[in-house]
């Protein structure tokens, strides 16, 4: 495309140097996408030259994320493909046309961004150390990368045979616990012993009835050399035997995949989440606390289910552990958050431990803050939970998950203290919910603090043997739309650093696994026996009862279908948005009511700045449109069971569910919806473009074009009322869509699956990264404390 493209501007040098001209006449130095393709369309319709839109450059443009200008240069960053990007520079007193570097064009963003050239600054460039590592190519495979691994180097090993072969057995000889080896004992010594061990066990177990007990046929083994973790009957000893056997013969990745996730590995897992108030009642709703916090209790329920699940098909007597390593607070305002130790409910062994964030000087830091603040605490953080979680598991844990960008960093810490696999979940990174949130850092530092935000990101990501991805939209975004974790790919922090390649997302470490909602809540409306029949008085109660002292509107007509959508009051979760395309929209106003359950009433219940600003919008929209009798906003925080039967209650009256966010890394509020049979109606930019099929399991919306959202919801509406089973279709599409890919059964098997594959390369091979690590060693010594010590020593800190 580059090189077609360089010959049409040689070719058009008249043409595209007015189309240049009038972006340069618009007196901004930065465009967007949208705001390059709207000038160039009003262009090729003001000149009649619509022909443009189909060529190579209508194409580039259409391709083209930003334009940086200034009198002298346009320089455009193009992605043909997704994670592929070039750069172009024009000049216009010349009106030549040139390809730069990445490096370049973030030196004349800074340029433009400082109002002078840039001094010299780090350059941040992983590209020399990772030169060597194999890297996926192909789109299609982004987000599957414990697969494309397996293929990598079991190809060496099945060149190998002889090398591979050894390197199986050396990893066999690892595993244990406490004084009890696992696989093999001591008796075989080398591979051709365990060769010879394997063909008489095999014959051994084949004798046997599929159903008898490791500890009936233990003497024998262990004779030959082998030790419990093969499984616990016949037929499961056997399936290993012969995997282990197929693999030794014939090493390929299928074959290496099925026997790795047998071997008994995991037993004790550390998942930090520092920010928020981590608890089980009384703080969803609370600044910096929503999805996540459902999200880790229902992955570690799962865990634990699949762990148990594991460790007893493996033949072993023993009580797998979860610590959820979070904040300390004493004074938690009515929540559990200044309980040091607390076990999760629904669980065997699993509990919540906090720590307390402490001042250079040891005290404690007694109230909550926000999730921008935390940062010059983290290090001592870690120290001091990495000492209480080994005291705790009386051994180190065998993996560790970091959650959202403080969690990750702390992780990266631990795992690293500890030598131990270390998962990073990113949840939502800041630097794509803030416009130009690197660019203008400086500006927005006291508030935010990205300095210290995107560089633990960039260290914590890189470190880490393997990340989560809930959908592939959060890695690569989409042919339109940069991924999240694409978005540190390069970019500059002016006068701090200049990233030249941060974050691959052919790397293989990325790995796409979606939660679920918990099945025992988020259930069908339509599994009347399952229902929470206390609750429904109640919920209607809510819905349709009188004023509410946490709330505002009554409900006049209740024989209107309900619009739902319920998220924490701020920017970017949009609920102010979608009330006021619904109060914009008259028709909409006629079919349906609707129903927002979010933040508080009240801004002075708030101690969140961006809450309050949310909450007076809202009362202002309120009084603009007059919703006073067709909206009904409570401002409440839910209990689970409560939010499970309410999605069903919606459901009960015909209504569906908005999820309106201007961006939504994943969207469990979306699946919860969906389980419970809702057809549901989600922002474009994110998970859900992911989740829902648009039409079929649901509605892609566009969050920045309010009024084609609402146009869509009235023309559902009215379609349910032509044709009274389209509502029904669309429920049950939805409820297929989660059956079929978002549970958590299916998450806890794959995380499992990977931390196995994943340590075993991590022995096998160089995944360590051993060169990337001491960089990003340097970064962290020498930037990032640097700078949390720099938040810690101002004046405006705690």
């Amino acid at each position: 495309m580059f090189d077609n493209l360089l010959n049409f501007i040689s070719r058009n040098q008249e043409t595209v140097a007015t189309i240049f001209e009038r972006y340069r006449s618009l007196d901004r130095p930065f465009l967007l996408k949208s705001e390059l393709w709207d000038e160039f369309l009003t262009f090729c319709r003001e000149t009649a030259l619509t022909e443009l839109t189909a060529s190579v450059l209508g194409e580039a443009l259409a391709k083209s994320q930003e334009a940086v200008i200034d009198e002298e240069r346009l320089c455009l960053a193009i992605r043909p493909k997704v994670a592929r990007w070039h750069y172009l520079r024009y000049t216009f007193a010349n009106k030549e046309v040139a390809e730069i570097g990445v490096a370049d064009f973030l030196a004349f963003k800074e340029k433009i961004a400082l109002g002078a050239p840039p001094g010299p600054v780090l350059e941040f460039d992983l590209q020399p150390f990772e030169r060597d590592f194999p890297k996926m190519t192909q789109v299609r495979s982004i987000g599957h990368g414990v697969e494309f691994l397996n293929r990598a180097f079991s190809n060496r090993l099945s060149r190998n045979l002889a090398g591979g072969d050894e390197l199986i057995f050396s990893f066999l000889r690892v595993h244990g616990y406490g004084n009890q080896p696992f696989m093999i004992n001591d008796r075989i010594r080398n591979i051709r012993e365990l060769h010879a061990a394997l063909a008489d066990g095999m014959e051994y177990v084949h004798k046997r009835s599929p159903e008898s007990q490791w500890q009936d046929m233990a003497p024998h083994l262990e004779a030959l050399g082998f030790a419990p973790g093969w499984g616990r009957t016949g037929k499961q000893i056997g399936k290993s035997f012969s995997r282990l056997a197929d693999l030794l013969e014939a090493p390929d990745h299928e074959t290496l995949m099925r026997f790795i996730t047998l071997v008994p590995m995991i037993f004790n897992i550390a998942i930090i989440s520092p920010h928020g108030y981590f608890g089980q009642e009384n703080v969803l709703g609370l600044p910096d606390t929503g999805g996540q916090i459902v999200y880790i209790l229902d992955q570690v329920r799962a865990l634990e289910r699949e762990m148990q699940a594991r460790i007893y098909h493996h033949g072993l007597d023993i009580r797998p552990q979860i610590l959820i390593v979070t904040r300390l607070i004493p004074e938690a305002g009515g929540t559990p958050c200044n309980i040091p130790k607390e076990k999760v409910e629904g669980t065997d062994n699993v509990h919540i431990v906090r720590i307390p964030f402490r001042r250079r000087d040891g005290s404690i830091l007694p109230q909550w803050i926000s999730r921008f603040q935390v940062w010059p605490y983290l290090e001592r953080f870690a120290a001091e939970a990495k000492d209480e979680v080994v005291k705790m598991l009386g051994r180190r844990p065998d993996l560790v998950i970091g959650n959202y960008s403080d969690g990750n960093l702390v992780s990266y810490i631990m795992a690293k203290s500890l030598g131990v696999t270390q998962c990073t979940i990113a949840h939502a990174l800041e630097k794509t919910k803030y416009l130009y949130s690197a660019l203008y850092w400086k500006q927005m530092e006291e508030q935010y603090h990205f300095s210290c935000q995107f560089t633990a990101d960039m260290i914590a990501m890189n470190a880490a043997d393997f990340i989560i991805a809930s959908t592939y939209q959060e890695i690569a975004g989409s042919a339109d739309v940069v991924g999240q974790y694409e978005s540190y790919s390069s970019f500059t922090m002016p006068e701090l650093q200049r990233v030249i390649q941060g974050i691959n997302a052919f790397d293989p470490k990325f790995n796409i696994v979606s939660p679920g909602a918990d099945e025992n809540i988020y259930f069908p409306y339509r599994d009347h026996d399952r229902r929470f029949s206390g609750l429904i008085n109640e919920i209607e109660a809510l819905l349709f009862g009188g004023p509410h002292p946490q709330g505002r509107g009554v409900l006049a007509d209740r024989e209107k279908p309900l619009i739902f959508s319920m998220a924490r009051l701020d920017h970017i979760k949009n609920l102010t948005g979608l009330v006021e395309w619904y109060g914009r929209d008259s028709r909409l106003r006629e079919l349906a009511n609707l129903v927002i359950v979010g933040g508080s009433i009240d801004p002075e219940q708030s101690g969140d700045e961006e809450e309050r600003a949310q909450i007076l919008l809202m009362h202002e929209l309120f009084a603009r449109y007059g919703l006073d009798i067709q909206v009904r906003w409570l401002g409440l925080r839910l209990d689970k069971r409560v939010s499970g039967e309410l999605y069903r209650v919606i459901a009960d009256h015909q209504g569906v569910f908005v999820q309106p966010a201007l961006f939504e890394a994943f969207g469990l509020t979306v699946i919860e919806a969906m389980a419970a049979g809702l057809p549901t109606f989600a922002t474009r930019y994110g998970g859900p473009l992911e989740i829902i099929e648009d039409g079929i399991s649901g509605f892609h919306i566009d969050p920045n074009h309010g009024e084609i959202a609402s146009t869509l919801l009235a023309e559902f509406f009215r379609d349910c009322v032509n044709d009274p089973g389209y509502w029904r279709r669309i429920s049950e599409g939805g409820l297929t869509r989660v059956q079929a890919q978002y549970t958590w059964r299916l998450y806890a098997k794959r995380l499992l699956s990977l931390t196995c594959i994943y340590g075993f390369w991590k022995f096998a091979t160089n995944l360590e990264r051993q060169e990337t690590n001491r960089y990003l060693e340097m970064l962290y010594h020498l930037q990032y404390r640097r700078l949390a010590e720099e938040m810690e020593g101002s004046n405006l800190y705690p």
